[in-house]
C-alpha cells in the first residue's frame, strides 16, 4: 500500500474496510512501525497498521518481511474468526525485496478442521516469482492438509499471468474472480487498472461473487484497488 508513503490514509482505509464488512482482509506492505512518519501526523495511531485497521471487531496476525532504520513493514491477515496460530516464511531472493508468507490457521465454528489462510507479496522480476511460487508450493504441501479449506490470497505481481497454471496445477487452487468472470481482474494502477496483480486462489470453496472496488471510497487509499470475493464451503 504506498499510497501510505504518501499521505496518511489510515482513517479513510479503515472507514472503506469497514463498509465492506469483509470477514476475512489479506494486506500487504502494512507498516508494523514507521517512527518518522508517526512525527510527521499528529494522527498517527500508537498502534501498528494492522491493529488499528483491525481494531476490536478483528483478529490480527502480522508477518514482519522488511527491517529499516525507522520501523518494519510485511503481511497482515485481518479475521472475524479466531486465529488458532500463524507463522511467517520468509520467501525473500534479494536484500531489495523482503516477502513474506504469512500463513493464519482460522478456527470457524461448525468446521471440523481450520481454515488455512496465506497472505502473499511476490517479486517484480518474473524469474522470481516462479521460484517463490515452487516455494509456496512446496510449503502448502507441507504444511496443509489435502483436504483442508485454503485461500491464498494478496499482490502476485503477476502481469504475465503464469500464476493460475502453476498454482492449480501444483495444489489444486482457482481464481476467484477468474471462477466468476472468466478473466483476472485488473487492479493496478488504482486509478485506471490495467494489470492483473492481484488475485484470490482458492481450494474447498464455491465463488459466488467476485468485484474489484474502484468506487470512490477506495480512490487515493493504494495504488492498487482491492479485490473480494463472496465464497462457500464446498
Amino acid at each position: 500500500m504506498s499510497a501510505f508513503n504518501r499521505r496518511h490514509v489510515l482513517p479513510a482505509l479503515k472507514q472503506a474496510l469497514g463498509g465492506l464488512a469483509a470477514d476475512l482482509v489479506f494486506l500487504q506492505e502494512v507498516q508494523g512501525e514507521h517512527r518518522q512518519r508517526a512525527s510527521l501526523h499528529a494522527d498517527w495511531p500508537t498502534a501498528p497498521q494492522h491493529a488499528f485497521l483491525a481494531d476490536d471487531a478483528l483478529h490480527h496476525a502480522y508477518g514482519r518481511n522488511a527491517d529499516y532504520r525507522e520501523g518494519h513493514h510485511g503481511n497482515a491477515v485481518l479475521s472475524r474468526f479466531p486465529i488458532l496460530g500463524w507463522h511467517n516464511q520468509d520467501i525473500s531472493l534479494n536484500t531489495l525485496e523482503r516477502r513474506g508468507l504469512l500463513h493464519a490457521e482460522l478456527d470457524i465454528a461448525g468446521w471440523s478442521q481450520p481454515l488455512h489462510a496465506l497472505c502473499v507479496h511476490l517479486n517484480l522480476r518474473s524469474a522470481d516469482r516462479r521460484r517463490q511460487l515452487a516455494a509456496l508450493a512446496e510449503y502448502v504441501h507441507a504444511e496443509v492438509p489435502s483436504d483442508a479449506p485454503l485461500i491464498v490470497a494478496g499482490d502476485f505481481n503477476d502481469w504475465q499471468q503464469h500464476a493460475c497454471g502453476l498454482l492449480q496445477d501444483s495444489l489444486g487452487l482457482r481464481e476467484a474472480f477468474h471462477s466468476v468472470h472468466g478473466r483476472l481482474a485488473a487492479s493496478f494502477p488504482a486509478r485506471l487498472p490495467l494489470l492483473t496483480l492481484d488475485r484470490i486462489y482458492l481450494r474447498g470453496f464455491a465463488v459466488l461473487q467476485a468485484e474489484v472496488h474502484t468506487q470512490a471510497a477506495w480512490q487515493g487509499l493504494s495504488d492498487h484497488a482491492p479485490l473480494s470475493a463472496t465464497i462457500k464451503r464446498l
